[in-house]
């Protein structure tokens, strides 16, 4: 009797790093700096970089554990093991899918907003055309959708490194004091740096969405945690060449007070209009979007392998080796997210949730670690606190 078809194995090193740096230099990054900017002032590269070395925490804990276990659903089955409750885990995949479908639908309507700048259709009509787009290139294949993404991801990333160039070309630096961009030991400052840092360690969200397509990783114990190191190191690098350029050119007040930075610092610098920078920006979101329906479709279908959801969002097509019926349902939820209209309020849910998930996943690691490597051990409880620490802080802003 012939075993039923699997998913394929064909996601190398390269295509997996431009994965994960799709869906981390998302598009929030477009709207981010100008908040981080407010809060951290000229020290906001400071704030990048402390949320780069949190984030390395909880990275350590996807890497280390994606290379033990790797299957999808990976968040859900590394509380298994760790943590023992298979009610837990099951909760977690739940959460991770909310969390994913969530933030695609969230994407979809910033989409509309965007799209309808260059043509005029009805909101229900691009929400739904575009779904069914995403949802028929991640059914395509897990190759040719990651290439789809990672091309994106070029383009994004290219835009960011656009801007930076033109800051850094209208940079004197011999009117600049370095002394500005250099902390002291003053409290109020470190206060600053950590306030910036808390958000900024939103913009390096998404390397975790790597683990869920682990199946269809070759080599994957050795290049899955590979991926995951460097889409961190990228991104940081990305990150800090950008709001150190941004600073030096035209000053922390102008990009604190826009809605939308790069776009405004783009025309104060060439005089022009920034279409480049918003085409760009709406490509960024439809990667972002379809990033998340890969991951949420591979969720399903690895909680549904572990008998968990129903079976037939197991199934993987024979020709396609995707997992037609959880890709379909997960762009289903999508739609229907997308078009109540109703995300804005549950955009602060998606953030804490996935807190949460982080703090479990270096717990699962430190219940694993704990009586046998008491250093990595340590480095995953660091992890959890971190996230902890940065729920509380959410929290008390509201």
């Amino acid at each position: 009797m012939d075993s039923p078809p699997a998913l394929r194995r064909s996601l190398s090193l390269t295509q997996l790093v431009l994965y994960g740096i799709g869906t981390t230099v998302g598009a929030g990054i477009y709207a981010l700096i100008g908040e981080i900017t407010a809060v951290a002032g000229y020290l906001a590269p400071w704030s990048f970089l402390a949320a780069a070395m949190m984030a390395t925490f909880t990275a350590f804990s996807f890497a280390r554990l994606s290379a033990r276990y790797p299957r999808a659903a990976g968040a859900a089955l590394y509380v298994e093991k760790g943590l023992g409750s298979p009610r837990l885990a099951r909760g977690v995949g739940y959460l991770v899918v909310a969390t994913g479908t969530l933030s695609s639908a969230a994407l979809l309507n910033g989409f509309v907003g965007y799209a309808q700048e260059f043509i005029d259709t009805d909101r229900i009509l691009i929400i739904v055309t575009t779904a069914a787009v995403l949802s028929l290139i991640a059914i395509w294949g897990i190759a040719q959708s990651v290439w789809v993404a990672g091309i994106i991801s070029i383009v994004e990333v290219g835009g960011l490194i656009w801007v930076t160039v033109l800051a850094v070309q209208a940079t004197d630096l011999t009117m600049f004091d370095p002394e500005l961009l250099t902390p002291t030991f003053a409290l109020n400052e470190w206060s600053m740096i950590f306030a910036g840092a808390v958000l900024a360690f939103y913009a390096y969200i998404g390397f975790e969405d790597m683990v869920e397509v682990a199946e269809e990783v070759r080599e994957v114990e050795r290049n899955l945690p590979r991926a995951i190191f460097l889409t961190l190191a990228f991104s940081s690098l990305i990150y800090l060449l950008l709001i150190g350029s941004l600073i030096l050119a035209v000053g922390p007040e102008m990009i604190a007070v826009s809605d939308a930075p790069l776009a405004d610092v783009y025309r104060h610098l060439t005089g022009s209009a920034p279409t480049a920078i918003s085409v760009i920006g709406l490509f960024a979101i439809v990667n972002g979007a379809l990033i998340q329906i890969i991951m949420a479709s591979r969720v399903l279908y690895g909680l549904a392998a572990r008998g968990q959801l129903p079976q037939p969002l197991a199934r993987v097509n024979s020709w396609t080796q995707t997992p037609i019926n959880a890709t379909l349902v997960a762009a289903g939820i999508v739609t229907l997210l997308a078009l109540s209209g109703t995300l804005a309020s549950l955009a602060f849910f998606t953030s804490i949730s996935m807190l949460f998930i982080f703090a479990l996943v270096n717990l699962s690691l430190y219940a694993l670690l704990r009586r046998h490597n008491r250093t990595q051990a340590l480095i995953s409880l660091v992890g959890a606190l971190t996230c902890i620490a940065i729920a509380i802080h959410a929290l008390l802003q509201l």
